[in-house]
């Protein structure tokens, strides 16, 4: 259980239990009482962190990116040492995730870095110049350029090899990537009617979402279209996929629950008064953030029962953890929700009876 749930693995990562409760893992071995002190910890740290996302209980922290010229902060990504945020501002800036200070700025695009996902080795970027940088991470070190798309680069995914951008020229394009200096072309997926907003993917499929409304899914091995899900009655602005899942937002202000094998929506979430931009999932719940200037909190598996009431799916308060969401937003800020370290003395201010909080500037 605790090598497979995200709560337990990264609760033993953040507190270095880990050496203790995995075999093999060091030849230091404590005594019994330690093991008698330490679960009663972890179980209280996980009702700690499942009684803050039920109220609302949060520390909140600030990072201005203080942009010269144009305001804005399109897209991020975070990790326990760091977070690397692209801006409206044509720059990727590096911030420390404790001091909160700005280690590193990256330049090189000519203009809005749009997206962005990074590993422990490279940071690739798309941005409305067309065009998609990779950089090294430690060294901020342009490695490669790939001119390609003819618009804006939307949206890009990066795993095992293997490379998908996608484009407001309404284009999806696959690429193989042997290393950061190697990445070659494989196949450009067309079909979409509209600028391509998002993509996902994984050893089986690609799934692709459009201003067409539409989402599209197509094989990983092949690239070949398999089927398009139709039901949201405007465009769709972000997506995951996940196992046989995909979660979408849409301007039609819902979030729509599909089964990818066979096409099926499986729910329609309403509450959202406006376009819903991000959204993200794990086991237990969905995070979505829109132009209402509000984040949702959805319970996932109410969402997943036929049975279930829209009244109990439970809305309760992007990038997120079990512990943290991470949000950006058009006024030049990044917002770190904590639900774990709350302090008491600070629980009123993050505190909402609605639980929904306002993070989004228009």
């Amino acid at each position: 259980m605790v090598r497979t749930d995200p709560l337990w693995k990264g609760l033993s990562e953040r507190h270095q239990w880990e050496k203790y409760l995995f075999k093999n893992r060091t030849p230091e071995v404590p005594p019994n009482s330690y093991y008698h002190s330490l679960y009663p910890k972890i179980i209280q740290d996980i009702e700690t962190i499942e009684a803050n996302w039920r109220c609302g209980r949060h520390n909140l922290q600030r990072i201005q990116c203080r942009s010269e010229n144009s305001k804005g902060v399109y897209c991020l990504q975070y990790d326990d040492d760091k977070i690397i945020s692209g801006l409206r501002d044509n720059s990727i800036k590096i911030w420390d995730k404790q001091s909160l200070e700005c280690l590193k700025i990256l330049t090189g695009h000519t203009g809005s870095v749009l997206c962005l996902q990074y590993d422990e080795r490279v940071i690739v970027t798309g941005s409305s110049d067309s065009t998609v940088r990779v950089w090294e991470v430690t060294t901020g070190e342009v490695l490669n350029t790939l001119i390609h798309h003819n618009e804006a680069v939307l949206h890009l995914r990066f795993a095992n090899g293997l490379m998908v951008t996608c484009s407001k020229d309404r284009s999806i394009a696959v690429w193989d990537m042997a290393s950061p200096t190697d990445i070659s072309l494989r196949r450009v997926l067309v079909g979409h009617r509209a600028a391509v907003n998002v993509v996902d993917f994984d050893d089986k499929y690609i799934v692709s979402a459009s201003g067409d409304r539409t989402i599209k899914v197509w094989s990983t091995s092949t690239c070949e279209f398999v089927r398009t899900l139709n039901g949201h009655k405007r465009g769709i602005a972000c997506l995951q996929y996940r196992d046989r899942l995909v979660v979408s937002g849409s301007s039609d202000n819902t979030i729509r629950l599909w089964d990818i094998e066979c096409g099926a929506c499986l729910r329609v979430l309403e509450g959202h008064e406006e376009l819903v931009r991000c959204i993200r999932f794990d086991n237990k719940r969905i995070v979505s953030g829109a132009y209402d200037g509000k984040i949702k909190v959805w319970d996932l598996q109410a969402a997943l029962d036929p049975r279930a009431p829209a009244s109990t799916l439970c809305l309760r308060t992007l990038v997120f953890d079990e512990f943290q969401i991470i949000s950006s937003s058009h006024d030049d800020t990044i917002l770190i929700w904590d639900f774990l370290n709350v302090s008491t003395n600070g629980q009123s201010e993050g505190r909402s009876p609605s639980r929904t909080y306002t993070y989004i500037s228009r």
